[in-house]
C-alpha cells in the first residue's frame, strides 16, 4: 500500500513539474510582439552582419567565462544562418573560427558541446589549414577525464583530420576503441568507420584497429557491440572467409548480447547465404539443411534466432529465412509460423512487418502462407489501411479457387473507403487472381468493371483499364464480355486518354469477335458526342471494323461520312481517307451476301466475312509501315545529307531509304507493360508521357565533309567509338568504323592532351592480313593543338567476292611534333617525327549488321522460310544465362524483338531463354535469328541453339559463324 502512495506521489510530482516547465515557455497573449498568443522564432529576421558583430564577443576572455550561455546563443545564430542559406564566405568563416577556438578556455559543458558542433559544421568551408589549428585543443579534450569532451572531441576530429594525422593520434584513439565508458567508445568505433571511408591511408590505418575492435565487441554496453559490429564487417567485407569466420564465431559463441548487434549478425549471415546460392557453392543439394558446412551452419543460426527473446532479432530472422534464394518449403515453414503470430500483434508496427513479408513470400510460396489465411482475413478490417491492403493481396495470391466470391464480397465493402492508391495494388492482385483461375474470368472481370462506374480518380480507373486488358491477352476467353464492359464505361468516360486507349482496343479486337456490329453502336456515339481526340480515334475504329468486316461497309461507309465535315482538322482527315478507300474497295470487290435460306450442308460453307487478297482498305487501313515514325523521320533526314541525294533521278521509296539502326533504350520492365496493358506498342502509341527525344547526330556527317569520301556513296551504319588507348594517355586514339557495301571508313579522333606540344600531319596506320579487306589510302589531320581533337581517316576496301571474316588490324598512330610555349601557343622548335603504338582494332560481321527491328517477329520469320536456314549448337562459357544472352546479341551486332533481350529477373538459369533477334546485313539483307540459351546441367557453361534465316544462304552463315 505504501508502495503505491509512494508511486503516485512520484507521477503528481512529476506531473507538477512538467507543468511548471510548460508554464515557464507559454507566451501570454498581452506580451508584446507575440499578439493572438503566436509563437514566433528566436531566429527570425536575423541579420548575418549583426550576428558576425555579436560573434565577436569570443575574443573577450571575461565574456566567455562569465557569459557561455551567450555565447552558445551566437553559435547557435551562426549555425541557423549557415543551415538557412546564409552562408559565410572564406573570410568571415575564418575569422569566426577562430573566435570559437578561443572558446576552448570556458569549462562549460554546453558551450563546449556548441563549439564541437560549430566545428563539424565549417569544417569543410573553412581553410583545412587552419581547421588543423583546432588540433591540439581537441587531441587534449581526447584525453582528458571528462567522458563526455572525449567522446565529442574524437567524432570532431575523425571530420576534420587527414591519414598522416591520424597516424599521430592512433594510439589514443585505439585506447578509446576498448574504454571502460561506453560513450567514449563507440563515439571512437563510430569515428573507425567514418574514417574508414575516408581514403586509402584511413583506411590502411583503421585495418590495423581489429584486434580492438574485436575486444570491443565482448563491451557489456549494447550500443558498443553494435558499432563494433559494424567496423568489423566494413574491415573484411571483401574477405568471403574472413566473413565467414567472424559470422561462425559470434553465431556459435552467443557473446553478444545487444539486440542491434544480433541483428546485423543476421544479415550478415543471410548475405553469405545468398553469396553461396549466386556463386555455386551449395553443393549438389539446393537445400540450406543439406548444403555446403556455411550453408548448414548458416541456416541453422538463423532458424535458432526465431527463438530469441527479442521481438526485433525474431523479426529479422524471420525475414531473411524468407528472402534466401531457392529455399525449400519446410526450410521456410518455421519463419512463416513466426510471421503468424506477428499477424496477431498489439503494435501495428508488428503486424505491417509481418504481412509485407508474408506477402512477399506468397509470390513464390502461397500454399505455405494458405495457413495463415484465417489471420489475414481479420486484418481485412484493421484500422491501419497499409495493412488492410496487403491482407487483401496476399489472401488474393493464397486464396483458392472456391474462396474467391466470398474474397470478392470482402474486398468489396472495403474499397469503397480506401483512397486511390490502395485500391490500384488491390486491382493488380486481382488481376494475377484471374491468371491463377482463368475459370473466374466472368465474375473478376465484372468485379472490376463494376468499380469502373465508381467514383475514382485517373489512376485508379487506368489500372482496370489495364488489367482488363491484360486479361484479355492472356485469357482470350475474355475478349467479348471485356469488351462490352468496355464499352459501356466510355458511355461514361471523362478521361480522353482511357477512351483513345479503348477505342483502339475496340478497333483491333472487335472485327474477330462472333459479333462485331454490336460495337458500331458504341463508337459511332463517340463521334457524336466527344471531344476530338477522342472522335480521330473513334474514325479510325470504324475504319479497322470496315476494313476487316465486308458486310459492315457500307453501313460504316454511311456513318463516316457525316465525319467529313468535321471541325476537328485531323478526324476530317481521317474520314476522307477511309470513305475513299472504303468506296474504292466496294468497288473493285463487292460484298455478295449469302442467300438467307442456303443450307450449308448442302451448299457448301458460307462466304467468310474477311477481305480478300487485293483489297486496298484491308491494304492502307490495317497494313501498318514496315518501320516506327521516328525510324521513318531518321531515315528520311539521314537520305537528305547523303552527298548528291536531292539531284538523284532516283524514285524515293521504302526500300530507297538508308537503314537507320534502333535508339538504344532500356528495355521496358514488367510493371511498365503491366501499366498499359501487358501492351508495349499501345504504351508508345497512347502514353506521351516520354520526355521528347534528343535529335540523333549522324555520325557520317564527318566523312560527308570531305569530298573525296563522300564521292564513295552512302554509309550503310556506322559504329559505336571504339577506345584505341587509355583516356590517361598522352595521345587520346578512338575509332569509328563507317561501313559502306564495298568500303570501310576508319574515322579515328585524335586528341592532343600534352600541354607543350602541338601535332602536325597525324595519320593511323593499319596492317593486317586478310583477304577481304586492303587498304586504300589514308587522309591525315594536319594540326592538333592542345585540348583539341582532330579526325584522321583511312580507307578500306572490301572483297565482295570473299566471305566475311573476323580481321584484326595493327594500329599505330604517326605524326609530327613541334614544341609550343604553353603560354604563348608559339611554336619554340621544328617538327620531328614521331610514333605511338594503339591498340588492335578488329572488323567483325558484326560491324556489318545493322540494328533495326521488325514489327512482327513471328510473321517475318514464317515469311522469309527455312531454305536458307542455317542451324547451329555451341558451348558457351558464361556461368550465368544472363551474361550469355547479352553476349550472343554482341556477337552478332542484332536488335533483340518482343521484349527478349533481358531475362526477367528471378528466371535466371530456371528454364531455357529463347532470343528473337533481327538485322539488316550490308546491301539491304533483312536478317532473322532465333537463339535458346539454357544452362547446361553440368554447370560448366551455358548451351545454345541458333537458327538463323535470310534470302541468302551466304550471309546466314557468316552471321552463324560470329558466336566464338
Amino acid at each position: 500500500m505504501g508502495d503505491q502512495q509512494d508511486d503516485g506521489l512520484n507521477v503528481n510530482t512529476l506531473m507538477k513539474e512538467v507543468t511548471s516547465a510548460l508554464d515557464k515557455f507559454k507566451l501570454e497573449d498581452d506580451e508584446p510582439g507575440h499578439s493572438g498568443g503566436n509563437y514566433y522564432s528566436p531566429y527570425a529576421n536575423l541579420e548575418k552582419a549583426a550576428v558576425l558583430q555579436e560573434a565577436r564577443c569570443f575574443h573577450d576572455p571575461t565574456a566567455v567565462r562569465e557569459s557561455p550561455r551567450k555565447c552558445c546563443t551566437v553559435i547557435a545564430q551562426l549555425l541557423h544562418l549557415t543551415n538557412t542559406g546564409q552562408y559565410l564566405n572564406s573570410a568571415e568563416a575564418t575569422e569566426v573560427f577562430f573566435g570559437v577556438t578561443k572558446l576552448f578556455m570556458s569549462d562549460d559543458a554546453s558551450l563546449r558541446r556548441m563549439v564541437y558542433l560549430f566545428i563539424k559544421d565549417v569544417a569543410e568551408t573553412c581553410d583545412p589549414d587552419d581547421v588543423i589549428i583546432v588540433t591540439s585543443s581537441l587531441t587534449k579534450d581526447m584525453t582528458c577525464d571528462v567522458d563526455l569532451y572525449r567522446a565529442n572531441a574524437l567524432r570532431v576530429l575523425a571530420r576534420i583530420i587527414d591519414g598522416a594525422m591520424l597516424g599521430a593520434i592512433e594510439r589514443y584513439v585505439k585506447q578509446a576503441v576498448v574504454d571502460s565508458s561506453g560513450q567514449v567508445s563507440s563515439a571512437a568505433l563510430v569515428s573507425a568507420t567514418h574514417l574508414f571511408e575516408r581514403n586509402e591511408e584511413s583506411k590502411a590505418i583503421v585495418k590495423r584497429w581489429i584486434g580492438e575492435t574485436q575486444e570491443a565487441t565482448s563491451s557489456p554496453n549494447e550500443m558498443v557491440q553494435f558499432h563494433a559490429m559494424q567496423l568489423l564487417y566494413q574491415i573484411k567485407k571483401h574477405d568471403r572467409l574472413g566473413m565467414q569466420k567472424l559470422v561462425t564465431q559470434f553465431s556459435q559463441r552467443n557473446s553478444l548480447k545487444s539486440p542491434l548487434a544480433l541483428v546485423l549478425l543476421v544479415r550478415y549471415t543471410a548475405k553469405l547465404l545468398h553469396d553461396e546460392v549466386s556463386e555455386g557453392r551449395m553443393g549438389s543439394s539446393s537445400s540450406f539443411q543439406n548444403g555446403s558446412t556455411f550453408a548448414r551452419s548458416g541456416y541453422a543460426f538463423l532458424e535458432a534466432s526465431l527463438r530469441h527473446k527479442n521481438e526485433m532479432v525474431v523479426y529479422e530472422a524471420a525475414r531473411a529465412i524468407c528472402a534466401l534464394p531457392n529455399i525449400e518449403p519446410q526450410e521456410l515453414s518455421p519463419a512463416v509460423n513466426v510471421m503468424q503470430l506477428f499477424l496477431s500483434s498489439p503494435k501495428p508496427a508488428v503486424r505491417f512487418a509481418a504481412i509485407k513479408t508474408v506477402s512477399q513470400v506468397a509470390v513464390h510460396h502461397p500454399r505455405i502462407v494458405s495457413k495463415c489465411n484465417e489471420d489475414l482475413e481479420a486484418l481485412i478490417g484493421d484500422a491501419n489501411r497499409s495493412i488492410a491492403t496487403l491482407a487483401i493481396t496476399t489472401l488474393l495470391k493464397t486464396g483458392s479457387e472456391n474462396s474467391v466470391d466470398r474474397l470478392l464480397k470482402q474486398i468489396s465493402v472495403f474499397l469503397s473507403e480506401i483512397p486511390d492508391e490502395y485500391k490500384i495494388t488491390i486491382v493488380k492482385s486481382l488481376q494475377r487472381l484471374c491468371l491463377t483461375y482463368p475459370s473466374k474470368h466472368r465474375v473478376l472481370v465484372g468485379f472490376l468493371s463494376n468499380f469502373l462506374r465508381e467514383e475514382g480518380g485517373f489512376d485508379f480507373k487506368r489500372s482496370i483499364v489495364n488489367s482488363i486488358v491484360s486479361l484479355i491477352k492472356a485469357v482470350p476467353e475474355t475478349t467479348e464480355s471485356s469488351l462490352l464492359h468496355l464499352c459501356e464505361f466510355i458511355e461514361d468516360c471523362e478521361f480522353t486518354m482511357l477512351s483513345t486507349q479503348i477505342l483502339h482496343l475496340l478497333g483491333e479486337l472487335g472485327p474477330g469477335t462472333q459479333s462485331p456490329a454490336r460495337y458500331i453502336r458504341f463508337i459511332y456515339n463517340r463521334v457524336i458526342l466527344e471531344n476530338s481526340a477522342v472522335r480521330a480515334a473513334a474514325v479510325a475504329a470504324l475504319s479497322k471494323f470496315a476494313a476487316r468486316c465486308p458486310s459492315l461497309r457500307t453501313s460504316i461507309l454511311t456513318l463516316l461520312k457525316r465525319s467529313l465535315d468535321d471541325e476537328d482538322d485531323e478526324t476530317r482527315d481521317r474520314a476522307s481517307v477511309a470513305v475513299s478507300v472504303l468506296r474504292k474497295a466496294c468497288d473493285e470487290f463487292p460484298y455478295v451476301a449469302p442467300p438467307e435460306d442456303e443450307d450449308p450442308a448442302k451448299e457448301g460453307e458460307p462466304v467468310p466475312d474477311v477481305p480478300q487478297a487485293g483489297d486496298p482498305a484491308a491494304f492502307v487501313l490495317l497494313q501498318g509501315l514496315p518501320m516506327s515514325f521516328d525510324r521513318l523521320d531518321r531515315s528520311i533526314r539521314a537520305y537528305i545529307r547523303a552527298p548528291a541525294a536531292m539531284e538523284s533521278a532516283e524514285q524515293l521509296t521504302l526500300s530507297a531509304l538508308p537503314v537507320v539502326e534502333e535508339s538504344a533504350e532500356p528495355e521496358p520492365s514488367a510493371d511498365e507493360i503491366d501499366d498499359v496493358g501487358g501492351d508495349s506498342a499501345l504504351a508508345a502509341a497512347v502514353a506521351g508521357e516520354k520526355e521528347e527525344k534528343k535529335e540523333v547526330v549522324d555520325p557520317a556527317a564527318a566523312v560527308y565533309a570531305i569530298p573525296e569520301l563522300a564521292s564513295l556513296g552512302r554509309v550503310f551504319r556506322s559504329s559505336n567509338p571504339t577506345e584505341l588507348s587509355e583516356e590517361e594517355t598522352e595521345y587520346v586514339v578512338r575509332c569509328i568504323k563507317h561501313v559502306m557495301p564495298e568500303h570501310i571508313i576508319l574515322q579515328f579522333l585524335i586528341q592532343n592532351t600534352v600541354e607543350d606540344q602541338r601535332l602536325v600531319n597525324c595519320s593511323v596506320t593499319i596492317e593486317g592480313d586478310s583477304e577481304c579487306f586492303e587498304v586504300a589510302g589514308e587522309i591525315a589531320a594536319e594540326s592538333i593543338k592542345y585540348g583539341e581533337t582532330a579526325n584522321a581517316f583511312t580507307v578500306i576496301n572490301r572483297n565482295t567476292e570473299a566471305p566475311l571474316a573476323p580481321c584484326n588490324f595493327e594500329c599505330v598512330l604517326r605524326f609530327g611534333v613541334i614544341q609550343v610555349d604553353p603560354k604563348s601557343g608559339e611554336d619554340e622548335s621544328d617538327p620531328f617525327d614521331e610514333e605511338y603504338p594503339l591498340e588492335e582494332l578488329e572488323l567483325a560481321t558484326s560491324d556489318f549488321m545493322a540494328k533495326v527491328s521488325v514489327p512482327d517477329f513471328r510473321k517475318g520469320w514464317e515469311e522469309v522460310g527455312n531454305a536458307n536456314e542455317v542451324l547451329e549448337k555451341f558451348a558457351l562459357q558464361f556461368k550465368k544465362q544472363e551474361d550469355a544472352v547479352a553476349a550472343v546479341i554482341d556477337f552478332l551486332g542484332m536488335q533483340p524483338c518482343d521484349g527478349t533481350g533481358h531475362i526477367k529477373p528471378g528466371e535466371g538459369g530456371k528454364k531455357p531463354h529463347m532470343l528473337h533477334l533481327s538485322g539488316v546485313f550490308v546491301g539491304g539483307m533483312n536478317v532473322l535469328a532465333r537463339a535458346q540459351v539454357a544452362a547446361s546441367g553440368d554447370a560448366a557453361g551455358v548451351l545454345l541453339k541458333i537458327a538463323v534465316r535470310s534470302d541468302d544462304p551466304d550471309v546466314s552463315r557468316m552471321v552463324a559463324d560470329c558466336i566464338r
